[in-house]
């Protein structure tokens, strides 16, 4: 007797799919009992590409600390346990973060839908402007400036910078309309300006500029584009650099990723993102973030259920990864601009900056309820520490506008002696013009 086994088609098994789904919806336990010092986040869920991406966007979304996580997804069941502090190292208590936790991941949740892990949507709200290019001292002030003369109000802003690279996602709207811009002509004269600014003097450049209506996740995004853009390679082997490691595991057809580096927040979400644009799937993963120093341990297979293959790949693998975990572990001092919202304030502020040589290297820009929220990582323009000098001409600059100095990460080898600055400085009635 012969017995044929007929494949089904993809319209069939993606209804199967769906099917199981429905079965088994996604069940959470958030937990503030079992242990002492943490919020323990139980998701068990049938698996699929990119699940373990979209839990994790969740918890860095909340800004929560992942202290320790095992996850294991080998087969159609996915089993994740997340241990959570929020930023001062607390339990969740906070009744509107659980209830968001227990929606956002639960039966009632996009997790068990076939949604792409990058959404973007049409939205006559903002445009959406995406930029890659060489980085150079006061480029983020040409690049506002040049929106301020197009009569376009920069809503929010990322802007990463890394080995000379820059990118940035910047959503805007129309000066007069408070909508996105939709004249064409306007659109073309956007993207031409911008473009020539990135190329600056080089013209034989790598530059990139896109325009879009829509609604990104813009750290997803950021690390995507830089990643095409190649900031991966000539990463410098300097005393920071994360150690990578990668083995086999001949029997099981896995390769094993190691990781010890400086710890941070947001640093899962960065590794995980990363193994996922490259086409990497998460089997089963150890995270120790207790201390300073962060232990992650993967074990991946390529999406075709290859481990990784040959030398170069795995060199390839090591330097993004590395790429990934220094991009947002920005070296400079932090400073944090709370005002009124206007047309122009990017402008006048990163011209501030410019004007007396501070350099940009990380940027996120935000307006809420009528008010800026933006968040700038500055250097000289030689890459060095900034002196107390400088901040008093920004200053006397500036006004009475708020400016909170926050200092140098804790042990960056560039931080300025204690009582170098104040805590805080108190600026700005060029904000109130």
């Amino acid at each position: 007797m012969d017995i044929y086994v007929v494949s089904p088609s993809p319209e069939v098994e993606d209804e199967y799919e769906k099917l199981v789904r429905r079965m088994n919806p996604p069940q959470v336990v958030v937990d503030n009992q079992t242990c002492k010092n943490a919020t323990v986040v139980q998701v068990h869920s049938t698996n699929r590409p990119s699940l373990l991406l979209e839990i994790v966007q969740v918890l860095s979304d909340l800004d929560l600390v992942v202290t320790k996580a095992h996850i294991s997804s080998d087969g159609r069941w996915f089993m994740d346990v997340f241990k959570v502090t929020d930023q001062d190292g607390n339990k969740i208590f906070d009744q509107g973060i659980l209830d968001f936790i227990q929606k956002a991941l639960g039966p009632d949740s996009c997790l068990g839908s076939t949604k792409k892990s990058i959404s973007v949507t049409q939205s006559e709200d903002h445009t959406a402007i995406e930029l890659t290019g060489c980085d150079r001292p006061g480029l983020l002030s040409e690049i506002s400036a040049v929106l301020t003369h197009l009569k376009c109000n920069v809503l929010s802003a990322d802007l990463w910078t890394h080995n000379s690279r820059v990118a940035a996602v910047m959503h805007v709207t129309d000066e007069v309309t408070g909508s996105a811009v939709s004249d064409p002509d306007c659109l073309s004269k956007i993207k031409e300006l911008l473009h020539n600014v990135l190329r600056g003097w080089d013209k034989s450049g790598c530059a990139s500029t896109t325009i879009s209506h829509g609604v990104t996740l813009n750290a997803r995004r950021l690390h995507q584009m830089m990643l095409a853009d190649r900031d991966y390679e000539g990463v410098p082997a300097d005393g920071q650099r994360p150690k990578v490691e990668i083995v086999d595991w001949h029997d099981k057809d896995y390769s094993i990723v190691t990781i010890r580096s400086k710890d941070r927040p947001k640093l899962l979400f960065d590794t995980v993102c990363t193994l996922t644009d490259m086409q990497y799937v998460v089997f089963h993963a150890s995270i120790d973030t207790e201390g300073p120093e962060a232990n992650q341990e993967y074990y991946i297979r390529h999406k075709d259920g290859s481990p990784v293959k040959t030398d170069a790949e795995r060199e390839r693998l090591v330097r993004c990864l590395v790429a990934a975990i220094q991009r947002r572990a920005s070296q400079g001092l932090r400073l944090e601009l709370c005002t009124s919202d206007r047309v122009g304030l990017l402008s006048n502020v990163t011209r501030i900056f410019r004007e007396n040589s501070l350099t940009v290297t990380r940027a996120e820009v935000a307006t809420k309820d009528g008010k800026a929220l933006n968040t700038f990582y500055v250097n000289d323009m030689s890459g060095n520490p900034v002196d107390s000098k400088t901040i008093e001409c920004v200053r006397k600059s500036m006004g009475e506008a708020i400016l909170k100095v926050k200092g140098y990460p804790p042990g960056d080898a560039n931080s300025p002696r204690q009582g170098s600055f104040p805590s805080w400085f108190v600026f700005g009635r060029l904000f109130r013009s």
